[in-house]
This record gives structure tokens, C-alpha cells and sequence, in this order.
């Protein structure tokens, strides 16, 4: 009762902000199509460390950052475009340059969430479903009601059986409601019990090495699932959902956050080239890399975010892919939506989901 009154009050003092998207949009430019496509996100990782590398309050922080000394070594610079390079180094060095990346405020160039609350479960609704749901404002283990991309896709003949998701999040079965459509998604310390000789040793070190087992399991172990159910199984849609940063964020470590950002950038720099060297995926195939929601943009409130939290909606996206132009970090002035997402998601498969109203991003 309580998360009801209090969606009725937050629609009352904060209205949808999407209202170009009750009417679905033509492209004058389609989409180009590719093959297959791969879906990444990290958790609660703000555009600020995206677009200007690490921030000089939070790194210089004894309370965020206890070595200071070292973390610095390895992130700082006093140029942002220097700093936001040694983070993110195959980000800047690859995807910028051959890619699309959008959400630099600094350019008035805005992605937000269109949900009213700038948490996780409403942030992965809104991305895979197109919609918003004022019902969904909890992160609780509940069944979504909601359809999504994933599920619609596997629906269709070209693509059945060919829809995979890993997350290091166990929530997400109940986001992608796997009860009502049985997509294979690995998520939390879940085992793939039919596997390779490698995927038993991952599961061996889920269950047996690993104590103390979180709502989040590493996202090196999530990863390593992925990629090896990837070399077996070559679906053509997969979903990569990595959750440390946020995790690290609301303990207050900021050194860990950043390692962690770091860290995910190499592994999808591992898995691009292993996609630019494997027959069926070189070339035919498109990354979207995004995160679910923002986090606080002041110093006293970083680890934080919600709809009470300023910066909590502010988000960010790339692209790249066959047919992508290579544009670069936009500069635009412009607004988009992760909303838009499920949408992107079926026109870079040359499908339509019928579902949304929303209608694709706009790229250039």
C-alpha cells in the first residue's frame, strides 16, 4: 500500500517526461541491421567518470579513495579527455572512434531514464520493455508483467533458441520473468549444469571457493560464463548484465568503483575481439553498451541515487557495429531516453517491437 500512494504522488509532482514518444516516430534514417547483437551494461556507472574520467573530489577523498596515491597513478590525469582515457582506455580507443557514444552533459548531449525512480528493477524494465511501469519501484523479487525485447525476440522464427542473458544481478529472472518465457538467463551464483569441462570448473569456484555469496556475484565470474556459453552455444542476441560498479558506489569505495569500471572495460575489449575474430560474428555484428540509472552528482551523495537524488536519472549510451557511422562522442544539443532502447534493439535486428511506443535513439 505504501509503494502505491506513493507512486500516486510522485506522477502527481513529477509527470512522465517522455511525452514525445506517446506517438511512435518515423525514422528518416532506418537503422543499420547486423547479424547478431550483443547487449552490455554496468550497473550505476554515472556519465561523469564516462565522459571526464575520475572525479578530482572523489579521488582525492581519504574517505573514498583510502590510497590515494596509487589510484591516482593509475586514473589521474588533469586533462578530462586524458583521464577518461587511462579509465576507459578501449572505450576511448575503440568504440569512440568507431562508434557512437551520447550523454555528455557537458554538450547539453542528454540520456536519462524516463521512469520516476532511478533504481535498478524500473531502470532494466524500461530498457528491455520500452515502458514504464509506476508499479515496478522497488528492486523486489517480483515476476514482471511487463514483455520484453528479449522474450519477443526469441518468439520469432529467425531467431528462437538464439536469445541468451547472463547477469551478475540474481534479480534479473523476475526482470526478464523467466517463468512466463523460459529464456535461458544465467544470473547471480546460478549453475549451467550441462557445460564444458571449463563452465564445471566455474561452477565449482561459484559453489565451493566462494563463501560469502551476494545478491551480486563478480562479474568476472559472470563474464567467463558468457563467453564460454558464447563459443558453444553462438546465440545471436546475448545480454551481458555486470553489476559491481554500482555495488562499490554504495560502499562508499571509490578506488574499488573505479578499478572495477576499468575492469569492465578490458572485458568488453575481450569481447570484441573475439567477435572480430570469429566467422559469423566479424563484422555482422552491433554492441549497445548503456547502464540502468545514474547516481548522486555531488561529492556527498555519489554512492546514492533515487528520485529524490539529483543526477540519479542521467544516463549514457554507445553503439557500434557494422553500418554504425563513425561519429564519435556527440555534441549535440539533443535529448534521448533509455526507454528508447527496446526499440533500438529490434530495429538493429530488423525487427519491430510492436509493444513500445517508444520509438528507436536517433543516431548520426
Amino acid at each position: 500500500m505504501k509503494n502505491i500512494w506513493t507512486c500516486i504522488i510522485l506522477v502527481m509532482l513529477f509527470p512522465p517526461v517522455y511525452k514525445e514518444q506517446e506517438k511512435k516516430e518515423v525514422l528518416s534514417t532506418p537503422l543499420p541491421v547486423a547479424g547478431n547483437l550483443f547487449i552490455i551494461t554496468t550497473d550505476g556507472f554515472r556519465w561523469q567518470e564516462v565522459f571526464t574520467g575520475a572525479d578530482p573530489a572523489l579521488i582525492n577523498s581519504s574517505k573514498y579513495t583510502p590510497d590515494t596515491s596509487t589510484i591516482k597513478m593509475l586514473y589521474w590525469a588533469e586533462n578530462p579527455e586524458e583521464r577518461r582515457k587511462k579509465l576507459l582506455p578501449f572505450f576511448w580507443n575503440v568504440i569512440a572512434q568507431k562508434g557512437q557514444v551520447f550523454g555528455n552533459r557537458g554538450y547539453q548531449n542528454k540520456v536519462d531514464v524516463a521512469n520516476l525512480y532511478s533504481i535498478s528493477y524500473p531502470g532494466y524494465n524500461e530498457l528491455f520493455t520500452g515502458n514504464t511501469d509506476m508499479y515496478i519501484s522497488s528492486n523486489k523479487k517480483r515476476n514482471n508483467p511487463n514483455i520484453n525485447v528479449l522474450e519477443y525476440l526469441d518468439s520469432r522464427p529467425s531467431f528462437a533458441g538464439k536469445v541468451a542473458a547472463f547477469s551478475s544481478w540474481d534479480v534479473f529472472p523476475y526482470i526478464l520473468n523467466t517463468k512466463r518465457n523460459n529464456l535461458p538467463v544465467n544470473s547471480g551464483y546460478n549453475n549451467i549444469e550441462e557445460g564444458t569441462t571449463y563452465q564445471q570448473l566455474i561452477n565449482t569456484v561459484q559453489q565451493e571457493v566462494i563463501y560469502d555469496k551476494k545478491p551480486t556475484r563478480y562479474d568476472q565470474l559472470t563474464f567467463l560464463t558468457a563467453k564460454e556459453y558464447l563459443q558453444q552455444h553462438n546465440p545471436r542476441v546475448l545480454y551481458l548484465g555486470l553489476g559491481e560498479t554500482d555495488e562499490f558506489a554504495h560502499e562508499g569505495r571509490y578506488d574499488l568503483y573505479l578499478q572495477q569500471a576499468s575492469q569492465v572495460d578490458r572485458m568488453i575489449a575481450e569481447l570484441w575481439h573475439w567477435v572480430q575474430t570469429t566467422p559469423g560474428y566479424k563484422d555482422n555484428t552491433t554492441f549497445i553498451i548503456t547502464t540502468d540509472h545514474g547516481r548522486g552528482s555531488k561529492a556527498s551523495n555519489w554512492t546514492a541515487h533515487g528520485e529524490f537524488i539529483s543526477g540519479s536519472s542521467q544516463t549514457w549510451f554507445a553503439v557500434i557495429g557494422p553500418g554504425i557511422k563513425p561519429a564519435g562522442e556527440i555534441k549535440s544539443n539533443e535529448q534521448q531516453y533509455i526507454q528508447q532502447m527496446a526499440q533500438t534493439i529490434a530495429h538493429l535486428l530488423g525487427e519491430e517491437f510492436s509493444i513500445t511506443a517508444a520509438s528507436p535513439v536517433s543516431l548520426h
